[in-house]
């Protein structure tokens, strides 16, 4: 009896500890996650209505970093940091900071960290301006595609291309982070 109770509980555990891990983060040539910029400040931003352009992202500091998901992050304070490392998962971008209409659609494809919206307390990123109408068009309903999705596409490997090579996305950044 007593050992069919550890088994239960430990495969209760090990269940628990799977879900935990989340697929392989997107990071794109400056080889930080979400390009450099902190992941923590966006939660202090002014968010947009639907339609409008979201205020840029807060670039992070080469000198303030932290590792989560197999890659560094940057942090525009230490502060910011620390509330990072206190919660990851809180302020981790949705779908391993890949574009989340791009998840609608069945890929991993990069993500825009200047493309943003914060819905129900989490960060979703997207690709192109273009991109961004789609995903406001429905977001609730975009949200839930992208969840039923992620299921199969969370072991899949990151994507490896770069935001910032696509001519689209010209004028949708003032620098690249992080700042050195």
């Amino acid at each position: 009896m007593m050992f069919k109770k550890f088994l239960i509980s430990s495969a209760f555990v090990f269940g628990l500890s799977g879900a935990a891990f989340a697929g392989e983060q997107y990071v794109d040539e400056t080889g930080f996650a979400i390009s450099g910029y902190d992941a923590v400040a966006y939660f202090n931003l002014p968010q947009k209505d639907v339609g409008m352009m979201q205020p840029h992202a807060v670039p992070g500091r080469a000198d303030i970093t932290a590792e989560y998901n197999g890659a560094t992050w940057a942090f525009a304070s230490e502060e910011n940091r620390d509330m990072f490392l206190a919660d990851p998962a809180k302020y981790a971008p949705a779908f391993d900071g890949h574009c989340a209409y791009g998840v609608v659609k069945g890929g991993k494809v990069p993500a825009n960290p200047n493309l943003w919206r914060i819905v129900d307390g989490k960060l979703y990123l997207n690709i192109t301006p273009a991109v961004v109408g789609f995903w406001n068009e429905d977001i609730s309903g975009n949200i839930s595609a992208a969840k039923g999705n992620w299921t199969d596409l969370e072991s899949k490997s990151a994507s490896d291309k770069s935001w910032m090579a696509i001519s689209d996305n010209d004028g949708t950044y003032d620098m690249a982070a992080p700042i050195k």
